[in-house]
Formats: C-alpha cells, structure tokens, sequence
C-alpha cells in the first residue's frame, strides 16, 4: 500500500515543502529510503522501530520503501521520524489514511516514543500555511512557536500513540492557541540596567543616543575600568521597541538556530556578544550544514564585540560585506542560503596592549610602534564601516561619588531616538530595506544630506587633515543627518557637522603615534 505524509525543509530561514512517499509490501524484510537523506535519515529505522515495539504497535516483517520528494534538495537530520513513522502506520492498516496528508508532521523519535523538539518550526508553520495545509503535528515543546501562525491548527503531541489515537480514534488533544497581537503588545521592555545607573560620561550617552537614533555602528575605546562595557550593555535600552514584523523575522532566525525560548515569540531586541575567541563560521554562519551565525541572531538588534583587536582578523574581516549589504549569503556547490544581518555593530577595544595609551593620569608602558601594531589589528576598510568613534576616559572619583547629580534614564532617552525614528520612516517611507539614516544609499546621502557652502569647507578640512576616505565622508554626512534629527531640524547646520567629524577618533593623527 502506498502513502503520502507530509514534512518540510528548512534552507535558510525559509522552508520548502517535503513529500514522503511510503510503499509497503510482503516480501522479504526490508526498510530503504531514497531521495537524498543524510545518515540522521537513514538512522530513523532503528528509532522507529524502537519506538514502535516499546509501544506495542505491531510492525510485521514486510519490505518498506521511503522516497522522499524532491529527490534532488538534500533533506538532513531526525526531524523526519514522526512524519515517516505516520506514513508507515496508515501504510499497514494502523491508522486509516485519508487525513494524513492534511498536515504537516514532523518530530524525532525517541526510543520509548516520545517526540522531541525540532529546529526552524516557525518557518516550517509559515510555509504550512501558505501551501494550504489544514494543520500542523509536532511535539508539544514546539506547539507554541508553531501557534504563532494564524489559520493554522497546531497539535502538540507527546508520544506516538496518540499519532494513532489521533487519526484512528479522533482523540485530538487540545489546539495549541497563540494570540500574537495581544501577546506582543503585552510585552514591555523589562531589563536590569538603565543609563541610570551610569555616573558621568555624558559624552558617552550623547554618541550611544546618537548611534541608536540614527542605527549606526558605534565603537568605544578607552582604557581597561573606564566603562566600556557596561555602557555597550545598556544601548538595548534606548532603541525603539521591535515591530511585529521585527519581531517575527527574528523569531524566524532564532527558531532555525534552535535558539528560541519558551515564550515562543521574541519581543525585545536581541543582544549578542560573543567571546574573542569565536571562529568565523560561528560569527557568520555557514557550516556542513549551513547554520545562522552570531551576526543573525543579532538581527533587528545588537551584536557587541569586546575587545575587538583580540578577535582574529580573518573573523573580523568576513563582516565587511554583512555590515554593507545587511545579509548573509552561504554558497555551497548545490545550493546558497540567505540569512537576514540587519544589526548595529558595537565594538570596544583599549587604545594599547597595556591600556593606557592617551590616559590622562597613568602613563602608557608599551614599547615604541607597538600602539600601533595593536591599531592595524583592525583593518582600515573595517573601521571606515563604524560611523562613530568615540573615546571613553575613566570616570573621576567626585563624579563616582557625587549623589547629587541626576542622570537621565533609558526611557526619556528613548523617547528622543523614538522620534528621530520617526522621522526617518517618515524620510524613507516607500524606499525598499531602508528604515534609518545608516541603511541610505550613495544616492539618498546625496538626497537627503545637503549642507551648506560652510559645511563643505569644513568638512573639506576635516578630511584633508585626518585623511578620511569617500566611505568615512559618506559616515559623517549620515551621522551629521541623524544629529540634525534629533534636533528636529529639516536641515543639517554647520553645529552638526562638527559633532559628527568629533566622532572619528581612530582617524586622527595623533593615534598610535
């Protein structure tokens, strides 16, 4: 008898439809799939057959043929179990066979029956949707992130018997129900930290504000205390709020690295921050089996790097088209995947090996062209990518120490970099992938960054004295825009300007010298 269940794919964040044939006959003993499954595939024989004898559903010696459709995209890993596992029930008489093909079915087996959790169910539940599918079977851990998709009805199920029960009897387990809208707006943004917290380095602030308003790259450098770091941690919190269509396309990338928690949708945006150590396939992804990298599960968010001149060069230089085009894209010989890379950069890195270079009170202890040396870790078409150097200088002990003072917090900051987001979308509205003033185009600088006869000659000077590159003229212009937004002011004043050409400090001569 021959049956048809169905499965899905996932390449890239996007899935592809999986047909699974099954034709069982008499004959002599035998269990062959075809159709390109990798060893994962082929394993789930055991799995089955396991499961099925642990669970007392009789499966005679008869001859089962798999073919797994199409025969010519690769399928890879154990997700298959379930939705073999079905087809070979309604294919012996063990459940009837008319409904099977209206869901999708997908789970591992393990060898007591029970299902277990499954990678990329919220592309696969998309896909589901799109191709008309009644609904969705998989295991209970995954129903939620499934039930994000509306008109689609997800069945968590914890064991194979009630695959059976299911389908022979009609004992359907309870929907799995997901209102997304409401969940979302729910949501608040609930965190430890707050610019609060932080004592002085109101120069600080002013660039992180400015690099959220405007969605640039951002890199810190100051000595080893200053406050780096804890100031990289706390930018999540003065970035505008996702959207629910941020959040699902975040959603999506997470639950293709198996990454996604039990609340099932990403409501905050991400903050990834991997350690220096990290090799180039796992910053940007790829693999045998092409896997999301760090840079894309820090889509719509912030990927922060610490200590940038310790990571290895040849990861560091693998960002350079991401940070341009916004995209990930993984060849193989076969195939290429896309990975969405929308995120904002910040980086932090001490002037020197030692720390202490420029420090106002500790003296540098580096030997000569060392700073240097330490500098051209980071290549020069890198940092042309970062719109905004700033330095951090550590933090006096009046200012440690002096309650009196207050600072603002996150959310009045916030409210700031909301509106000159606004403006932005109000600017780009109807552009194609352009949502803040670091996405614009060579053309739309040209557009939108008009500035005065004044401006030109200063920003002429600026460029003749540090050196900066057509890359870094067309930064200063995008922040010099952002900077005038904030100020709600429809043009770009010569003030502007110059707070934008402050924020190129890894230009200036005076660095490793």
């Amino acid at each position: 008898m021959l049956v048809k269940t169905f499965g899905s794919a996932v390449y890239g964040v996007n899935a592809i439809p999986i047909t699974v044939e099954v034709n069982v006959s008499e004959g002599s003993p035998h269990f062959f799939i075809v159709g390109l499954p990798d060893n994962a595939i082929k394993e789930s024989q055991t799995r089955i057959e396991t499961a099925f004898k642990n669970n007392r559903i009789p499966l005679r010696g008869l001859r089962i043929l798999v073919n797994m459709a199409p025969a010519d995209i690769r399928k890879e890993g154990s997700a298959y179990d379930v939705t073999l596992a079905t087809a070979i029930l309604a294919a012996t008489g063990e459940i009837p066979d008319q409904e099977v093909g209206q869901y999708i079915i997908m789970g591992e087996l393990s060898f007591d029956g029970t299902l277990v959790p499954i990678k990329g169910v919220l592309p696969i539940a998309i896909q589901a949707r799109k191709e008309g599918f009644k609904g969705f079977i998989l295991p209970r851990q995954n129903a939620r992130e499934a039930a994000i998709v509306k008109d689609l009805e997800v069945y968590g199920i914890d064991n194979i018997k009630q695959i059976v029960s299911f389908f022979k009897e009609g004992l359907k387990p309870a929907r799995e129900e997901f209102n997304t809208r409401e969940e979302f707006a729910s949501k608040q943004l609930d965190t430890d930290v707050d610019f609060n917290d932080v004592k002085g380095q109101e120069n600080i602030k002013r660039a992180l504000e400015i690099a959220a308003a405007g969605g640039h790259n951002v890199i810190l450098i100051g000595p080893p205390g200053a406050g780096k770091t804890m100031l990289a941690k706390r930018l999540p919190t003065i970035l505008p709020p996702l959207t629910l269509h941020e959040a699902l396309e975040t959603t999506k990338i997470h639950s293709v690295a198996g990454k996604l928690s039990k609340e099932g949708l990403i409501h905050v945006r991400p903050f990834r921050s991997p350690h220096h150590t990290i090799s180039d396939v796992a910053l940007v992804g790829g693999g045998g089996n092409p896997q999301p990298g760090e840079i894309s599960l820090a889509h719509n968010g912030v990927l922060f790097l610490d200590e940038l001149p310790e990571f290895k060069r040849q990861v560091l230089e693998v960002m350079r088209q991401p940070l341009e085009e916004r995209v990930v894209t993984i060849s193989r010989a076969k195939f290429a995947v896309e990975y969405p890379a929308s995120f904002m950069l910040v980086a932090s890195m001490n002037p020197c090996p030692c720390g202490y270079f420029n420090h106002p009170e500790r003296d540098c202890v580096c030997a000569p062209g060392v700073v240097q040396k330490y500098l051209n870790k980071i290549s020069g078409p890198l940092l042309d990518r970062i719109d905004i150097h700033v330095e951090v200088t550590p933090v006096s002990f009046s200012e440690l120490t002096n309650n009196t003072r207050s600072t603002e917090k996150s959310e009045k900051i916030r409210e700031r970099v909301i509106s000159a987001r606004e403006i932005q979308g109000d600017r780009f509205k109807g552009e194609n992938q352009v949502y803040s003033n670091a996405q614009m185009s060579g053309r739309q600088v040209k557009e939108v960054c008009q500035i005065t006869t004044a401006g030109q000659n200063l920003l002429k000077t600026a460029m003749e004295r540090q050196g900066l590159s057509a890359r870094a003229y067309d930064r200063i212009l995008k922040v010099s825009r952002t900077i005038a937004d904030l100020s709600a002011s429809a043009d770009i004043r010569i003030e502007h300007l110059a707070e934008a050409i402050q924020y190129r400090s890894l230009d200036k001569e005076t660095w490793g010298n």
